[in-house]
């Protein structure tokens, strides 16, 4: 149920244009100081992995690990993602909340 629920957030935040995706967005959002919240598919390579946390280190966002590439995408309405940034602060705590409060 959980898990559903984050990507159901997560859909709502694409349908109100509040979520970025895909790699060069996701890391523009952040720079900018933009996003709230960065989460990156389980299946990412260990260099985007890599490089998703030390930048989201270095710009103090929450970076959160969930989801397949493919069930990202899918919440969203896009084939694969394996990067999303929340740009809505309210929103961003409401899936951050969920995630930590995540049983498998």
């Amino acid at each position: 149920m959980s898990q559903n629920k984050v990507l159901s957030l997560l859909s709502i935040a694409a349908r109100g244009r509040n979520l970025v995706s895909g790699e060069f967005a996701v890391e523009s959002t952040v720079k900018a100081d933009k996003a709230f919240l960065v989460v990156i598919a389980a299946d990412v390579s260990e260099n985007t992995k890599k490089k998703f946390t030390n930048m989201c280190d270095y710009y103090q966002v929450p970076l959160f690990s969930y989801g397949t590439k493919e069930e990202l995408g899918h919440a969203i309405g896009k084939e694969f993602r394996a990067s999303l940034a929340v740009t809505d602060g309210g929103l961003a705590k409401t899936i951050i909340n969920k995630m930590e409060t995540h049983e498998e």
